[in-house]
């Protein structure tokens, strides 16, 4: 829909808080300091005000499973090495792709949202849950023989087997994590991001008791850390869902009822969530590949343990990073539909500010505390000391990590998923995991060898994402999302 310069002009984001009228620009005036050189204040605000719920709600949700790592890792080295090993394997052959999936719904959910044709954010939740349970099915069955594929994959087979008991009593927990991850795209679409938090947050503080219940006051033991997740999961899942059908707020979407509808925008749906878990997947592999090459090394159960937990550390800050990676893609997307692609390059330029300065936060609150950290996961001293060798590595790998994160949410609001998920397959597969390979095995530079060279996946995937931004004309950019076929379903 196209919109005269007036209507451009007085555009306000509908996933962003707007700034205090009068007071904001009052304020602005009054601080004219240095720093405001530096940043814009009153636009770096507006971003972290949105980007803190959603880490919140992100990294909640990613604690649930590893708590349930950290539950088994302290029942021996064995249980350590196949609890992490399992996690590994299930973002690697599942958890990622679930996420992936749910990303059609970012643009289904959200366009719909915006064209106030409120009954289809139904009939799209309904259709990425159904997507969610086929593809879900089929991946139990790979889980289920994980343990077989694990040994196939050179794994030492006592790990493996512990693996595959972990991921065998998480299956009922995936299903679960595909339907949780909908939701989540539903409610951000419509910026309804206070239950989130409220959800996330109880279902990982419920999660803490049902985990320490099942591993030690009951004979489950290891096999009860990874059930207690599943259960934490399906806790939110039913919360969530229960207050989508059933609250008010909600009555105009579901005033139809149930139907086959769904059904029939099956086919519109995967072409958008195939390409978008393809995009997430490949960055998610990367990092995954690093665990199962870690079981390759002369000391496999110390080096898995210490790369998965390097792994899950990067993974955790990542999360701090989200925030601001959707803030970016919002920002990017709601400027460029206004016709505004000099504000969404300012806009872009903030927040990668802003990833660096939280980077660095990161990085210093690493530093101070890498032991205390460690000890989260494993009592063992060797293990401590191998992840202290590990924290400079992880330090530099953060700001890296930071800004190709932001970098990504601004491709995805600009539509260029499809050359992100090239630079990604270039940058991790070409360059990084050959570097991290002939570091680890052929200069016996061993575990930090192969966080080198995933450094250098990240630097190089930073700097093509930036590239891709400097040398793109915006310009034609421009409303770009307005000419998707799938906009007819919307119009």
């Amino acid at each position: 829909m196209a919109m005269n310069n007036n209507s451009s002009s007085s555009l306000k984001s509908p996933l962003l808080p707007p700034a205090l009228a009068g007071e904001g620009r009052a304020a602005a005036a009054a601080t004219n300091r240095w720093w405001n050189k530096v940043i814009d204040m009153e636009e770096a605000k507006n971003q972290i005000m949105f980007s803190l719920p959603m880490i919140v709600v992100t990294s909640s949700f990613y604690f649930i499973n590893l708590v349930s790592v950290m539950f088994a890792g302290h029942l021996g080295k064995l249980e350590l090495a196949a609890s992490n090993l399992g996690n590994s394997w299930a973002v690697v052959s599942g958890l990622a792709f679930m996420v992936g999936l749910s990303g059609a719904l970012e643009t289904l959910c959200g366009q719909g949202y915006g064209a106030k044709m409120y009954r289809m954010l139904g009939i799209h939740l309904q259709t990425s849950c159904i997507i969610s349970f086929l593809f879900s099915t089929v991946i139990a069955v790979i889980w289920w023989y994980s343990d077989m594929i694990l040994i196939l994959l050179h794994q030492d087979p006592d790990i493996a087997k512990q693996a595959g008991v972990f991921l065998k009593f998480l299956i009922p927990g995936l299903f679960a994590y595909g339907f949780l991850q909908n939701i989540t795209r539903f409610l951000q679409a419509q910026s309804i991001i206070i239950p989130l938090v409220v959800c996330s947050v109880g279902s990982l503080v419920i999660h803490i008791g049902i985990a320490y219940t099942l591993v030690h006051w009951t004979g489950l033991g290891f096999k009860g850390a990874s059930l207690a997740a599943s259960i934490s999961i399906w806790i939110s899942v039913l919360t969530l869902g229960l207050y989508v059908l059933f609250s008010e707020k909600f009555s105009h979407i579901w005033r139809d009822g149930f139907s086959y509808e769904p059904f029939h925008h099956i086919l519109t749906n995967l072409k958008l969530a195939l390409p978008s878990a393809a995009m997430v997947c490949l960055e998610y592999w990367a990092f995954e590949l690093l665990v199962l090459l870690a079981g390759l090394m002369r000391d496999s159960a110390t080096s898995t343990s210490v790369i998965a937990m390097s792994v899950n550390t990067e993974a955790i800050a990542y999360m701090m990073s989200y925030g601001l990676s959707a803030a970016a893609s919002t920002r990017v997307a709601n400027e460029l539909g206004a016709g505004n692609p000099d504000k969404a390059k300012h806009a872009m330029a903030v927040t990668l500010k802003l990833s660096i300065i939280l980077a660095l936060i990161v990085d210093l609150a690493l530093f101070l505390g890498h032991n205390i950290w460690a000890g989260l996961f494993s009592d063992s001293p060797e293990i401590i000391n191998k992840f202290a060798s590990m924290t400079p590595l992880l330090l530099i790998s953060f700001v890296f990590d930071f800004f190709q994160g932001v970098l990504s949410g601004v491709a995805r609001g600009c539509g260029w998923q499809h050359l992100a998920m090239c630079i990604n397959l270039a940058t991790f597969y070409v360059i990084g995991m050959p570097i991290a390979g002939l570091l680890a095995f052929k200069f016996n530079l061993q575990a930090q060898g192969l966080w080198m060279g995933l450094i250098c996946g990240l630097a190089c995937q930073a700097s093509g994402l930036l590239l891709l931004t400097l040398f793109t004309r915006w310009g034609k950019v421009e409303g770009s999302t307005k000419s998707n076929r799938e906009n007819e379903l919307l119009a």
